[in-house]
């Protein structure tokens, strides 16, 4: 007769296959995880334990720490310091690609988010990994007008920097207005309403 730990790890193994096989069959289920804080934590931890090292030295933002100094420049090429131009304004990073699918769904929610907010609210400012001409093409032709930076693309790019070694797009972070990270978010928003209910 197997003994009750036998049985509890047979019985666990069974429960995460089902998790799994349930994920895979209905990928909606997955999102709907995703959307909360215990599933954005599992997927984290998950990722982060699959993510390549980061280069020796590097600072890496965590929650409740404060944003590693950096400097960016924006779409015309001016620099701006991180996380200094964002002092005294609560802000949700955002970090994306012109060639990620997801990132530009949700780009028109976050831009509607950023007109709700107007000059006091929440600052949304998005960080490109990609090819500034084609950052400025893409924003030019979508009507984005909240600030957007560019980084290259790498191991110690700005979504590394922001936390998110395994470079998983799009990549949210709330940034509270001293600088300090209050939360982060791996993939899109379902809406604005979503965006909003994060935020919150």
């Amino acid at each position: 007769m197997p003994s009750n730990r036998a049985v509890l790890l047979v019985a666990l193994a069974a429960a995460l296959a089902g998790a799994a096989a349930s994920l895979f069959f209905e990928p909606t289920l997955a999102y709907r995880l995703a959307g909360t804080e215990v599933g954005q934590q599992v997927l984290d931890a998950s990722l982060k334990a699959q993510a390549p090292k980061p280069p020796a030295g590097l600072d890496i933002a965590e929650k409740d720490g404060i944003v590693p100094a950096m400097t960016l420049k924006d779409v015309a090429g001016n620099r701006v310091e991180l996380p200094r131009a964002w002092a005294g304004r609560t802000t949700l990073v955002n970090l994306w690609a012109t060639w990620c699918a997801p990132c530009l769904k949700e780009m028109p929610d976050l831009q509607a988010f950023a007109d709700e907010q107007g000059g006091n609210g929440v600052q949304v400012v998005g960080i490109a990994l990609d090819d500034v001409q084609a950052v400025r093409a893409f924003l030019h032709r979508h009507g984005i007008a909240y600030p957007v930076l560019v980084d290259a693309p790498g191991p110690a790019d700005a979504g590394v920097r922001l936390g998110n070694p395994a470079g998983v797009l799009p990549y949210s972070v709330l940034v509270s207005a001293d600088g300090r990270v209050l939360k982060t978010r791996i993939g899109p928003f379902a809406d604005g309403g979503e965006i909003a209910g994060w935020v919150r």
